[in-house]
């Protein structure tokens, strides 16, 4: 990378410049839009399970 922040072999800009003005910082939705991977569906699937179960464990104590 360049002092400017671009690509020595194109000269395109890699990070936008502190000069640049732009104090953006990227949400999670746009990381992951930009790494392009996706949350595995068993990943999903176990935070359901655990909600449930949380969710359970604090209705409990009140049907009994």
């Amino acid at each position: 990378m360049t002092k400017d922040g671009g690509c020595p072999e194109c000269g395109r800009e890699i990070e936008p410049s502190p000069r640049s003005g732009s104090t953006h910082a990227p949400t999670l939705r746009e990381l992951s839009e930009m790494s392009g991977e996706k949350t595995p569906w068993h990943f999903k699937l176990l935070m359901a399970m655990l909600v449930a179960y949380l969710g359970w464990r604090i209705i409990a104590p009140f049907v009994d």
